[in-house]
């Protein structure tokens, strides 16, 4: 009986130090929860903080805007109490200006050479070339043409200078001999009148001689520029048998009766 009482003490001994162990991780895990405890609480503490501060800081800027808010519109009282009232300026009434009435249009090829209207560029084609003579030529008029019309003004301003040279030579004749006393100006003799009459006629036949030699100038500066034998009114070319007549002439036969052109 005693053999079996120490068996049950020994095995009661072994199921309590069995049952010993639980107690102790019991004991770890209640520990553990109380290390764990702390951090929680000061988490929760700085969490709090922050609240706070936002709170605050909301505070602050509610604060702020109801102040800004009550300031503003005494600064705008006091804006408007300074500015003065402006009268604005009467503005000036400006007369609207005229429009240009329209030029009557005419269906006649002749109207814009009788309105006297030049333009003030015309197109004129650009030569081609250049001769060894200095003839520009162009594609209506070529070298052989304005070589011959280039002779032909030549001969026509030696002719008109000689002719100049005698008329303005027999004028200063005539002024001679009437202050030399051969000619009687009275009222009985009207030999006198005749030759004041033949005077003015050779000095002004003098003046259009020079007059076409400058146009013969004009004429060979033409020749070798390349824009001979184009109208100055329209830039077209003046047709071969006027420009043979007339070698100076500078514009149609058209042009010129119309009046747009002087020669």
């Amino acid at each position: 009986m005693a053999a079996t009482k120490k068996t049950k003490t020994t095995a009661k001994k072994k199921a309590a130090a069995k049952k010993a162990p639980p107690k102790k991780a019991a004991a770890k895990k209640k520990a553990a929860v109380k290390k764990a405890a702390p951090a929680k609480k000061t988490a929760a503490k700085k969490t709090a903080a922050k609240k706070t501060a936002a709170k605050k800081t909301a505070a602050k800027k509610t604060a702020a805007k109801k102040t800004a808010a009550k300031t503003s519109p005494r600064k705008k009282t006091a804006a408007k109490k300074t500015d003065a009232p402006v009268t604005p300026k009467p503005k000036q009434s400006i007369p609207p200006k005229p429009k240009p009435k329209p030029k009557p249009k005419s269906s006649s090829p002749l109207s814009p050479l009788l309105s006297n209207d030049v333009p003030e560029q015309v197109e004129v084609p650009k030569p081609r070339g250049t001769s060894k003579d200095g003839i520009s030529y162009t594609k209506d008029f070529d070298v052989k043409f304005l070589k011959s019309q280039r002779d032909e003004l030549e001969a026509r301003k030696a002719g008109e200078l000689a002719r100049a040279t005698r008329l303005e030579d027999e004028a200063t004749s005539i002024i001679e001999d009437g202050e030399m006393g051969d000619v009687q100006f009275d009222d009985e003799g009207g030999e006198g009148d005749t030759m004041v009459v033949q005077r003015d006629l050779d000095r002004l036949l003098s003046g259009q001689a020079r007059q076409t030699i400058g146009d013969i100038d004009e004429a060979l500066a033409r020749i070798e520029a390349g824009t001979y034998g184009y109208s100055v009114v329209s830039g077209k070319p003046i047709p071969r048998e006027r420009l043979e007549a007339i070698p100076e002439t500078t514009v149609l036969a058209v042009e010129k009766v119309s009046g747009a052109g002087f020669r």
